[in-house]
């Protein structure tokens, strides 16, 4: 496997990285994450020989549903021979994602590439004969997609691991095993150094500790070869970044950087018969209702196993980045809303807070309503088509601190077939008042 660089327009964090590595100091949270906290949006791809069968990935096997030799059966099925990482790339790019993450190895420990640590990958054991990690890595950073790799720490199919089946064990203490398992381990890890990723997104660390998954000396390890990457929370304490799944969070997350990975159906690979497809108007709401709480959405695709993307799921990327592309001042770059309660609906600020947009995924009986805005509103307009909007002030008294209320007008004809977007141009910061309110002492 050849070592290559990453291709990036952040060459000063390339160049600072470089730095802290020769001086043996860690960058910090807040600069290897910035690239992350301004994506907004990235794509999952869950891509294995599940697919062969469009059954649940490694889970199907684990539960019982289906014999393990059944399931690795699928690896005389999963071809690739239509696989073409550069359409891959530009699908997502062309959806608006920043990012991307694929599974180089699941739980049922089949690797996407060649590995020199066992046998079980997609060189070595299915019909597909080649390394299809690389090729698609090369694509993502032509398209400038920061890369991430997910990896599954625990491997069902190793015969040293002690876990095997729901309920059934190969082993319970056995130092040797382990240790042998944990050099396997460590071994594939490294080699996923070698591609410099932007990001490592881990799996199955429910099954051990951090000391015997030794995630210290893993996280030590990746930040050692690549000081700029960043790690999910998958890691038994010692990531970045929270990881919700599936379940929108109702409340913000306290961990100031999360991301929330969710699938376009039901099913995390490809399932033929899974036609349970959110719409584009959903998962569009649903980015920006992320967007509000200052996190990312992680949304999946799940290729089938010749390498051809479902043309429904080609339809949603698509649609998305129809949206995407009209709003993009509104999204990446952007940080948290306004507390609920100033406005029915999402909101998100610019990065220095002087702007306030508004995410209007309705059709409103009148006009748009903010409470409590302290500041002097020096222009408003609808993102995507520039149309200035008017407003006006309501209620408010000379004599009490209380803002009035902010009305904003807002035609039929600027409204967005999916989530319409307002930016509300401040005299400075937000400052928002959050009082109960006055009485009248002197009039």
């Amino acid at each position: 496997m050849k070592h290559f660089f990453k291709i990036t327009t952040t060459s000063f964090f390339i160049l600072f990285g470089l730095i802290a590595k020769s001086q043996n100091t860690e960058l910090s949270k807040e600069e290897r994450l910035e690239w992350f906290k301004d994506a907004k949006f990235g794509v999952f791809i869950h891509w294995g020989i599940y697919s062969v069968n469009g059954i649940d990935e490694s889970w199907s096997f684990f539960n019982k549903y289906i014999q393990y030799s059944d399931y690795m059966k699928q690896l005389d099925g999963f071809t690739a021979k239509k696989y073409n990482p550069e359409y891959w790339a530009n699908i997502i790019k062309e959806s608006g994602a920043k990012y991307t993450v694929i599974t180089t190895k699941h739980h049922d420990g089949v690797a996407l590439w060649d590995s020199k640590y066992g046998n079980l990958n997609t060189v070595k054991q299915t019909k597909a004969k080649k390394d299809l990690l690389t090729p698609f890595v090369k694509a993502a950073r032509k398209e400038n997609l920061k890369v991430g790799l997910y990896y599954s720490l625990l491997d069902w199919s190793y015969p040293d691991y002690p876990n095997f089946l729901r309920g059934e064990k190969r082993y319970t203490e056995d130092a040797k095993r382990w240790e042998k398992f944990t050099k396997y381990n460590f071994g594939q890890i490294e080699e996923l150094t070698r591609y410099d990723p932007d990001l490592y997104w881990f799996d199955g660390d429910w099954e051990q500790s951090a000391e015997k998954w030794k995630a210290k000396e893993i996280r030590q390890l990746l930040l050692d070869r690549t000081p700029t990457t960043i790690i999910n929370s998958r890691l038994q304490g010692y990531g970045d970044y929270a990881t919700p799944e599936q379940g929108v969070p109702v409340t913000k997350p306290e961990n100031k950087y999360w991301e929330l990975c969710l699938t376009m159906n039901n099913s995390w690979g490809y399932q033929p018969n899974d036609k349970q497809y959110k719409s584009v108007n959903q998962l569009i709401r649903i980015l920006v209702d992320c967007i509000s709480m200052g996190g990312n959405l992680l949304l999946d695709i799940g290729p089938k196993p010749d390498g051809t993307i479902p043309q429904e799921q080609i339809d949603i990327l698509q649609g998305i980045g129809k949206w995407t592309n009209k709003h993009k001042e509104a999204i990446y770059g952007t940080r948290a809303g306004i507390p609920h309660g100033h406005f029915n609906g999402y909101t998100a600020l610019s990065k220095d807070k002087n702007i306030l947009y508004l995410y209007v995924d309705y059709k409103p009986n009148g006009p748009l309503l903010i409470k409590g805005l302290k500041n002097k509103v020096n222009r408003i307009w609808v993102v995507g088509n520039g149309t200035k909007l008017s407003h006006q002030v309501v209620g408010k008294q000379y004599w009490s601190a209380v803002p009035g209320l902010l009305y904003i007008d807002m035609p039929e004809k600027v409204q967005d077939d999916n989530v319409t977007v307002i930016a509300v141009l401040l005299d400075g910061e937000v400052d928002l008042y959050r009082e109960e309110g006055q009485k009248i002492e002197s009039n």
